[in-house]
């Protein structure tokens, strides 16, 4: 795809096998564009890429998979695709995790939550910039509201001490997601476009705190792709909630606090 012209949009949606990731998949498929469908976890990647196939035309569909609990794939997601693709005109992460019930680390030494919501996505971002600078393309990425609830703590942001409650885990997590998004659009190479956004009017990672657990999600996938389109008016480094520009936290406002957390994250790429 990278040495032919098209006039298709080339698109990647992560955690294509999760409710919202699919349903993403699914509208991105409808436009007419092709998907760069990344799978969490390989166990569902037939499933996923089947049903998303019986929508799609021949070669609409590329499946791609990294466990976003393990950064060496991440890593190599992000190597592969650079490799494979010298534009791509949008990013939509999707892929998110509520925090367990109990305080739980991965072989990376990272706190759950963090490194799936924030670390993963992140360093697959940062490696996909030149492919997404060459297309003047869009990052959207999707947080939570909640995510001005949560703090930073840079002297235990793994959360190996003190009192594990799961949704300060979780707003922890989406707030250093936005912080990077609105970071991205400040820092990022030019013509490169980067919003967060919260798309539903319920937490869609967190089922047990609302009573419509099956909800449907296509209003919510349609609004992402629809931030992702080229043609449509955005603010760059803007947080939504739906498809109004909304005040994100002080702390994504706040250019130091997000100059240290870019700093310790590209700190902790380097390192590994």
């Amino acid at each position: 795809m990278s040495a032919t012209l098209s006039s298709t949009r080339d698109v990647v949606v992560t955690g294509a096998d999760t409710r919202l990731g699919f349903a993403t998949a699914q509208r991105v498929i409808a436009d007419g564009d092709t998907v760069i469908a990344h799978i969490l976890d390989k166990n569902h990647a037939d499933e996923t890429v089947q049903r998303l196939q019986a929508t799609a035309r021949p070669g609409q569909i590329r499946m791609v998979q990294a466990d976003f609990t393990r950064l060496a794939e991440v890593d190599e997601l992000g190597r592969t695709l650079a490799a494979e693709f010298d534009r791509l005109d949008a990013l939509i992460n999707v892929a998110s995790i509520a925090a367990p019930d109990a305080r739980t680390h991965t072989e990376d030494g990272h706190e759950l939550t963090f490194q799936v919501n924030y670390l993963a996505p992140q360093r697959l971002t940062m490696a996909l910039l030149p492919a997404l600078e060459a297309a003047r393309g869009r990052v959207v990425t999707v947080t939570s509201k909640l995510h001005a609830a949560g703090t930073i703590d840079y002297s235990d942001l793994d959360r190996r001490r003190g009192i594990y409650t799961p949704l300060a885990i979780y707003a922890q997590s989406k707030l250093a997601l936005t912080m990077f998004s609105r970071s991205l659009a400040e820092t990022g190479p030019d013509g490169l476009t980067s919003l967060s956004v919260h798309p539903a009017d319920f937490e869609i990672d967190l089922p047990r705190l609302r009573s419509h657990r099956a909800a449907p999600l296509d209003a919510a996938a349609a609004l992402l792709v629809h931030l992702a389109a080229p043609g449509t008016p955005v603010t760059n480094g803007g947080y939504y909630e739906g498809a109004q520009p909304s005040n994100a936290a002080a702390l994504v406002r706040n250019s130091r606090a997000r100059t240290r957390l870019a700093a310790w994250s590209n700190q902790l790429a380097h390192v590994a």
